[in-house]
């Protein structure tokens, strides 16, 4: 089955095609017509199935259909008492059989990444689970007689209705992605991280939850240094594959320079980084990655992103995510990946380091904490403000019955915005359970996986994120010195230089873009009184954001990339 999608051809737009995953199907099955792999009278898989994302438990009382890769494979095989030399079937046969033994308390065994479905033929109970931090993603729909399940969600296409969400909107338009379960369409929900979905109960489980629990409080950075070391040792190990190859994405920053320091330090293949850089006209930060690279000696690979490239690869980009993402860093994962897959099967990145340790981009909620009752700004307003896009123009942004539905709808931050957590904390775990797996999480899955890559995380992998809540507050980000912690851990294997500069991130020029090449095309889009956008949004802001009219922070690129990712989304998902 295929999905279309558009290319830019001179000045057009036309289709391309880009291929459905799998799917699985519940219900009144009685008019199936698809291509079915696997059937009883209420569960069906349809579509293209790899041999690792299908097995029946030996009793064939379970049918287990998912994607996943697993570190601990090897306890596991321990904890069936299996002979690990003679079971050598795919892990969805693994997970069918710690099933039959365990039932769903199985998956506080896992560790890895994975989005499964268990249909239990005897008892006809459905069961959905998601790793703990969302490093794989499982849609579901939510109205019909016949419910789809994916881990993408272009592949439900079928099942759905094509009302938006009001409020993922709204949440998107503040966070350049969709928090929470919803998703941006209205009948399609995602299952959250570290929970299983129990159907037809529709019950929740929540089988881990980040949570703070602060430990040596007494002791020295250099002790909390040295334990994150030597479990950061054990992870990359087990993320490395065997007898292959590796690739890491490089931007010269401190925690991509980790990743590659200890990839270095451990695999006995070739090593390969990979940065990008946007030409003459734009700044970039090769001086760091390639000292990195010179460093710990690796085979690196720079690839030059033109405006041109940024603007025709968009809709090609887009067609390969769930739910939009307004991050103009899509484009770029998205040609590195191509680039890397000449040269690698796996690649490791440096994600996870800010939500985990203490980025600087908390530093403005920590301001907010200490002077909110002068700038009159309650703390859930002063988190969305913080992502610096669109929260402040919503009552302009939106048409006002729109406004009116969404307005005083619920924030899915503020439960975790008010816990009893220390202040720093509660900022990490909203960046780890939102930003982590509805934004980073999700492109590094999607965009590598487009490129035939797998995509490995490691400073997202469970138990870096839980020791990351056991460290102390003033390790991880206290005044201007951030990410302590991470800097003390790996001190010995990167150049000072490295561990001492500051944190500036990767700037893609998208303000640059719009004012010198893409304002004509970002016109056509948006200025279309049939545009998808049309129905919710003022057009004459945004004609005014076109020509930057009152841009005095110049902020207007982020948001015009924002909304013409979202525009081209909504085509792209057409039905």
């Amino acid at each position: 089955m295929l999905f279309n999608t558009f290319k830019k051809n001179k000045s057009n737009i036309s289709p391309i095609e880009i291929p459905f995953s799998w799917y699985v199907v519940w219900g009144t099955l009685n008019t199936l017509t698809e291509d079915v792999v696997w059937q009883d009278d209420k569960f069906a898989i349809i579509s293209a199935l790899t041999t690792e994302q299908f097995a029946l438990s030996s009793t064939e009382q379970f049918v287990v259909v998912g994607d996943l890769w697993l570190s601990n494979r090897l306890e596991l095989l321990q904890k069936l008492g299996v002979d690990v030399n003679s079971f050598s079937t795919n892990n969805c046969q693994l997970i069918a059989e710690l099933w039959e033994k365990f039932g769903c308390e199985c998956l506080k065994l896992l560790e890895g990444m994975f989005g499964l479905v268990i249909w239990d033929r005897q008892k006809q109970v459905l069961w959905l689970g998601r790793d703990r931090i969302g490093s794989r993603t499982l849609y579901y729909t939510t109205a019909g007689a016949i419910r789809a399940i994916a881990p993408k969600m272009r592949s439900l296409a079928f099942y759905r209705s094509t009302d938006v969400d009001l409020v993922a909107l709204r949440d998107y338009l503040c966070c350049a992605f969709v928090p929470g379960e919803r998703t941006l369409w209205e009948q399609v929900r995602e299952v959250r991280p570290g929970t299983v979905i129990e159907m037809p109960a529709n019950k929740v489980y929540t089988y881990w939850e980040l949570q703070q629990q602060i430990t040596g409080e007494n002791e020295s950075l250099v002790w909390h240094g040295d334990r994150l070391r030597s479990l950061l040792n054990r992870v990359v190990r087990e993320y490395l594959p065997q007898n292959a190859p590796v690739g890491v994405f490089l931007s010269g920053g401190l925690d991509s320079s980790s990743i590659t320091a200890l990839a270095a330090k451990f695999h006995h293949q070739p090593v390969h980084t990979y940065s990008i850089h946007f030409g003459a006209e734009c700044p970039n930060e090769l001086e760091f990655s390639n000292l990195v690279a010179e460093h710990c000696q690796t085979q690196h690979h720079i690839l030059e992103i033109t405006f041109k490239d940024m603007w025709e690869r968009l809709p090609q980009t887009i067609a390969y995510l769930d739910d939009p993402i307004g991050d103009p860093l899509t484009v770029p994962n998205f040609l590195l990946g191509r680039m890397a897959r000449e040269n690698v099967r796996v690649i490791l990145n440096g994600e996870g380091g800010d939500p985990c340790f203490g980025g600087p981009k908390n530093q403005p909620m920590l301001i907010n904490s200490l002077y909110g009752s002068i700038n009159n700004q309650d703390s859930l307003q002063a988190y969305l403000i913080a992502f610096q896009k669109c929260a402040l123009d919503l009552p302009q942004l939106f048409k006002p019955e729109v406004w009116t539905d969404v307005k005083t709808e619920p924030s899915v931050f503020s439960r975790d915005l008010n816990s009893d957590a220390s202040y720093l904390n509660r900022l990490m775990a909203l960046n780890i359970k939102f930003k982590g797996a509805d934004q980073i999480l999700t492109k590094v899955n999607n965009l590598t996986q487009a490129a035939n890559l797998h995509g490995r995380s490691p400073l997202f992998d469970q138990r870096i994120v839980d020791l990351s809540m056991q460290i102390p507050p003033q390790y991880k980000l206290s005044g201007v010195e951030e990410k302590a912690v991470l800097k003390q851990a790996v001190a010995d294997i990167l150049p000072n230089s490295i561990i001492h500069r500051p944190k500036s991130g990767m700037m893609v020029p998208v303000q640059m873009g719009f004012r010198k090449y893409w304002q004509r095309e970002a016109k056509k889009l948006l200025l279309d009184n049939k545009s998808a956008i049309a129905p919710y949004f003022n057009q004459s802001l945004l004609r005014n954001w076109l020509h930057y009219k009152g841009d005095i922070w110049g902020r207007y690129g982020v948001k015009l990339w924002l909304l013409v990712s979202l525009e081209i989304w909504l085509r792209v998902n057409k039905k």
